[in-house]
């Protein structure tokens, strides 16, 4: 299990690149986490879990920079925008399938970003 001191070292020691990581690997937690909590019929925890998720995908849509790359932006903005109204819906309906759909969203965000990543430290 990931320790709280864990987790504050490695932001303070982490590369921009890296923050941008640790915020996917740690929304994909809080879903995960929100799941379970919606299988054992734990509606505080669950909401509690999604609020998570939904403040680190917030998070990383406040931190995208339009001027660098606008088109890019916007794309990445509008998926964050979609991935948090299916957090929102989990939220209200109480429901699994969008909790599944932001989970296979962000993953395909993470490895794409872990992919840019390698290839930018190779070149």
């Amino acid at each position: 299990m990931i320790t709280e001191t864990y987790i504050e070292n490695a932001i303070h020691s982490a590369t921009p690149e890296e923050l941008v990581r640790l915020m996917y690997e740690a929304a994909l937690r809080a879903i995960g986490r929100a799941k379970r909590h919606l299988r054992a019929g734990d509606p505080k925890a669950r909401s509690e879990e999604i609020s998570r998720a939904h403040a680190i995908i917030t998070e990383l849509a406040l931190s995208l920079d339009h001027g660098a790359a606008p088109e890019l932006a916007r794309n990445l903005a509008e998926l964050y925008d979609y991935v948090g109204r299916r957090l929102l819906e989990a939220h209200t309906t109480q429901s699994d399938a969008p909790l599944e759909e932001a989970t296979r969203l962000l993953s395909t965000l993470l490895e794409g970003w872990m992919h840019i990543s390698r290839a930018a430290e190779a070149a």
